[in-house]
This record gives structure tokens, C-alpha cells and sequence, in this order.
């Protein structure tokens, strides 16, 4: 029998109304979103039940409403007695793999990752950062193309290297605007610029970096009971003074998905599952190898899925 992972989204998959299909079932989920805006001291429950949407989309809200919903889900599997291998999460996701290998508490997490999404927000003045999607180009070549753009003056980085071919990058609005431009003249297939509040995952991010240390500084990390792979390095981190480190890099450096999942391969995982809503992890996972099994748990009827198809792995 092969291994399992447990993976857990990032920003760009809430939506409104997430997770309230299992907490009208299940008590443990419907008491982690009341744990929530007892430890924000703030209504974020009913922003992810009703909405408007454009609140659940601010990034100070998306964070937590994201980690609180994949807790949610958890709550419900873990009733069923699954336990993964390892875990791993995109981005803000690397949170929530850390309450679920034990390393953090869900109160702590909630309340940081809440902090973690107003520093990034305050970090750049609104219009002046950017992110943009490139298709189609390999990553090296897209390297070379940032630290070209970088040099001249127009700070830009590579962000988030999700897969084969589909890499994003980050950085003020012009360093975004000239790569994007040399990435098309160079070759990649399509750019897509992406609605995103700030320049996430690059150096522009320092100032947020430096003041999540603060925060960090205030909770109690635990060594992580499952390992944790971090977006920072894709390697396996349990130590709780490590962990702390890459999360505060991590605002700053790219999400290394792709080779998160490769790691993970390597160490003979064959099964992923996606722990919250949508489907953007699993599909990423089939990019990066076709036969991997992946299955995405969103609601009570795809956890009941997932259950019969866990007990076939």
C-alpha cells in the first residue's frame, strides 16, 4: 500500500457558502467555525456563510475563512480515522497542514493567518504590485527573464512554480508588465495577469515578513507530529523552531508546489487528497504525475466518497 498525503488550498479557491454543508452535519466541523470568531473576535463565519463576496475575497478574510473551512472538513474525516503521511499546503494552506499534523493549534493558526493577510495587504500600496500566470515557459527561462527585468530596476520574481509549464510571477506592476512582455517575445503560450490584491510571494512582501516574525513570536509551535512539507524548501520539516523559520520566508519566496509533489512521490506517496473547497491542488497533482489518485473533499457527499475510495488504496 502506497502513502498518503493530505493537501490543503491557498487563496483563489473560497467561496462563498464553503464548508456549510458538513457543519449542518457534523458538530465538530460547525464548532471549529464558531472557534474561529471567538478567537477573531469577529463575524468571520457568517462572511464565509452569506458573504458579499467581495469581503469573502479580502485577502484579511480569505486566509482565515480558508484555514477554518479545511479544519472544518478535517474535523469530519478525522471521525472516520484516516491518517495521513505527510502533509502539505499552498501558500496560506501550509497553515492548515500544520494544525493538522499538530505543530500549531487551530486558534493560533486562525488568528495568525487572519495578521499574515493584513500585512500582506499593507505591504504595497493598492495598484502598484501584481501577479501574472505564465503559460507554457520553463522555469529557468523564466529566471533568467526576472533577473533581466529585476536588474534594470522593475523588481519581479517567480512566485509559484504549480507545475509543467504553468508557473506565476510577482512583483511591482511594471517588473509584472516587462516580463510578462519578454515571456510572450520568448515563447511561453498565454499570460494571464491575475486578480490578486498585492504582489504575494515576492521580495516586496519583506515588510509583511518581517512583521508576521512579531506574531509568531506570540504563539506556541509544537514539533509536528505528521511531517509538513514546506512550500519554502519541499522537504519534510517536524521541528517546530524550523517550521516557525519557513513560514516567516515563505511570505517572500516562491511556493515550490511542483516540487512539493515530486518530494512527496518520492517518498512513495500515491494518494493525495485535497482537504477544502474546490479542486486546484488535485488537479496540479495530475499535471505533475497522471496516475497519481487524487480525490477532493469538499462536502459530505465527497467525504463519503473519499471514504470508500481510501479503504480500496
Amino acid at each position: 500500500m502506497g502513502k498518503v498525503a493530505f493537501l490543503f488550498p491557498g487563496q483563489g479557491s473560497q467561496q462563498v457558502g464553503m464548508g456549510q454543508e458538513i457543519a449542518k452535519v457534523n458538530e465538530r466541523s460547525e464548532a471549529v467555525f464558531k472557534q474561529a470568531d471567538q478567537r477573531l473576535e469577529y463575524a468571520l463565519s457568517d462572511i464565509i456563510k452569506n458573504g458579499p463576496e467581495d469581503a469573502l475575497t479580502r485577502t484579511e478574510n480569505t486566509q482565515p475563512a480558508l484555514l477554518t473551512t479545511s479544519i472544518a472538513i478535517l474535523k469530519a474525516m478525522e471521525e472516520h480515522g484516516v491518517q495521513p503521511d505527510f502533509t502539505a499546503g499552498h501558500s496560506l494552506g501550509e497553515y492548515t497542514a500544520l494544525v493538522a499534523s499538530g505543530a500549531l493549534s487551530f486558534e493560533d493558526a486562525v488568528y495568525a493567518v487572519r495578521k499574515r493577510g493584513m500585512f500582506m495587504e499593507e505591504a504595497v500600496p493598492a495598484g502598484e504590485g501584481a501577479m501574472a500566470a505564465i503559460l507554457g515557459m520553463d522555469a529557468d527561462a523564466l529566471q533568467t527573464i526576472t533577473n533581466r527585468v529585476t536588474e534594470a530596476g522593475d523588481s519581479v520574481q517567480l512566485a509559484n512554480l504549480n507545475c509543467p509549464g504553468q508557473i506565476v510571477i510577482s512583483g511591482t506592476k511594471e517588473g509584472v508588465e516587462k516580463a510578462s512582455e519578454i515571456a510572450k517575445e520568448e515563447g511561453a503560450k498565454r499570460i494571464i495577469p491575475l486578480q490578486v490584491s498585492g504582489p504575494f510571494h515576492s521580495e516586496l512582501m519583506k515588510p509583511a515578513a518581517d512583521k508576521m516574525g512579531d506574531v509568531l513570536d506570540e504563539l506556541t509551535f509544537s514539533d509536528a507530529a505528521i511531517p509538513v512539507v514546506a512550500n519554502v524548501t519541499a522537504t519534510a520539516v517536524t521541528e517546530a523552531s524550523e517550521i516557525k523559520k519557513k513560514l516567516i520566508e515563505q511570505i517572500y519566496s516562491p511556493v515550490r508546489w511542483e516540487e512539493t509533489i515530486q518530494f512527496l512521490l518520492d517518498e512513495g506517496v500515491d494518494t493525495f487528497v485535497e482537504i477544502g473547497p474546490g479542486k486546484v491542488l488535485s488537479g496540479l497533482v495530475k499535471k505533475i504525475h497522471r496516475r497519481a489518485t487524487t480525490i477532493a473533499i469538499s462536502d459530505p457527499e465527497s467525504l463519503t466518497a473519499a471514504m470508500e475510495k481510501l479503504k480500496e488504496v
